[in-house]
C-alpha cells in the first residue's frame, strides 16, 4: 500500500503505532517497524536517560525506521527533545503543545516532524513553522482528547495545509483504514490494537479489560479539567467522575488522577486505576504479535476496498 506518507519514511505500510507512555517501549516499537509499520517509543513523562536507552535498544532490534514521541508538557521534554535531536531520530512525533521551538534544530538532524493535532488553528500554525506531516487525532482516541470527532477532524485538517496526514482515533480494523484514506489521509495511527500486541508490555490485566470492553466501556472524564481523557469504566472512573459531578476544584481532580495510569498499565490494578483506551476498545478481541496485527489489518483494508469497487461499479 503506498502513500505520501510511506514513501517519505520509506515504510511499507501507511500506520504509525500510538506512542503510549509506559506502554510504547522498544519492545513493541521495534516489532511494528520490523513488519512494515512505523513504531514508535513513548517517553511520556520518562527522563532523557530512559528515552536514549530505549532509542539505543531499539536500534539493537532493527535498522527500521521508527520515532519517538515526545509530551511536551513532560518535565523532561527538553531532555528528551536534546536525545533525540543527538541520536538522529528518523521521526519525531509530539503531543500537548507545540514544537515550533524545536522545528529547526530538528529538521538540521534530519529528523521528520509529525505534531498530534486537535484542530484546525494549531495545524494552520504548525505548517507555517515546517513540519513534514500531522497526526489528526479524533476525540474517539484513548488518552488525553479533543473535542472532533475524527471523520469531521481529518478532512478540514487536510483541506487547510499542504502536509501529509494520518488519521487517528477510533481505528481498529481494516475498516477504520479505508475509511481514513477515503477521507484523504496518507497513513493512519492506531494505539488502542496494539496495547494488547504481545510484544507490548501492559500488564495482563489491563489487556484482559481492553479485550472485555463493550461499545459503550470507553468513556470521557475529566471535562471541567480542560484535559479531557478517554478511559474505561471502572471503580475509579466512577469515584473520579462522582467528584466531577459534585463540583471538585480541577487541582484537586488533577492530584487524584496522578500516577493512576501507571498502577493500571504497569502495576495491573485495574480498578483502582486508570485504564486509558480508545472507543475501538471494544473491537479488539485477540492478543496477537504486532506482525499479525498488521498483516490483518491491511489484508482486510485490500478486501474492503474490493468490496465497495465491486458495488460502486
Amino acid at each position: 500500500m503506498h502513500t505520501e506518507i510511506t514513501a517519505m519514511l520509506d515504510i511499507p505500510y501507511p500506520l504509525f503505532q500510538g506512542g503510549m507512555a509506559w506502554l510504547a517501549t522498544h519492545q513493541l516499537a521495534a516489532a511494528v517497524s520490523e513488519a512494515g509499520g512505523l513504531g514508535i517509543i513513548g517517553a511520556g513523562n520518562a527522563p532523557g536517560e530512559w528515552v536514549r536507552g530505549e532509542i539505543e535498544a531499539m536500534r539493537r532490534r532493527t535498522d527500521k525506521p521508527f520515532g519517538v514521541n515526545v509530551l511536551l508538557i513532560s518535565p523532561f521534554a527538553h531532555q528528551v527533545m536534546e536525545e533525540v535531536i543527538r541520536l538522529k531520530v528518523p521521526v519525531v512525533t509530539t503531543g500537548a503543545g507545540s514544537p515550533g521551538p524545536w522545528i529547526e534544530r530538528l529538521k538540521e538532524a534530519g529528523c521528520k516532524v509529525f505534531p498530534v493535532v486537535a484542530s484546525v488553528a494549531l495545524a494552520r500554525r504548525l505548517s507555517r513553522l515546517g513540519v513534514d506531516g500531522f497526526i489528526a487525532e479524533g476525540c474517539e482516541a484513548g488518552g488525553h482528547i479533543g473535542q472532533l470527532s475524527t471523520m469531521a477532524l481529518v478532512p478540514q485538517i487536510i483541506d487547510a495545509v499542504p502536509q501529509p496526514v494520518v488519521a487517528a482515533g477510533g481505528i481498529a480494523d481494516g475498516r477504520g483504514v479505508l475509511a481514513a484514506l477515503s477521507l484523504g489521509a496518507q497513513g493512519v495511527q492506531m494505539g488502542t490494537r496494539f496495547v494488547c500486541a504481545a510484544e507490548c508490555i501492559a500488564h495482563p490485566r489491563y489487556k484482559e479489560m481492553i479485550l472485555k470492553a463493550r461499545d459503550r466501556d470507553a468513556v470521557v472524564s475529566g471535562e471541567s479539567t480542560g484535559h479531557p481523557v478517554r478511559c474505561l469504566k471502572n471503580k475509579f472512573w466512577q469515584e473520579y467522575t462522582s467528584l466531577e459531578k459534585a463540583g471538585a476544584a480541577p487541582e484537586e481532580l488533577e492530584k487524584l488522577g496522578a500516577g493512576k495510569y501507571y498502577e493500571a498499565a504497569i502495576l495491573g490494578d485495574v480498578e483502582n486505576g486508570t485504564v486509558l483506551a480508545g472507543a475501538a476498545a471494544g473491537m479488539v478481541d485477540k492478543i496477537q504479535p504486532a506482525a499479525e496485527i498488521i498483516e490483518e489489518l491491511f489484508a482486510d483494508a485490500r478486501r474492503q476496498y474490493l468490496s465497495l469497487k465491486e458495488a460502486v461499479v
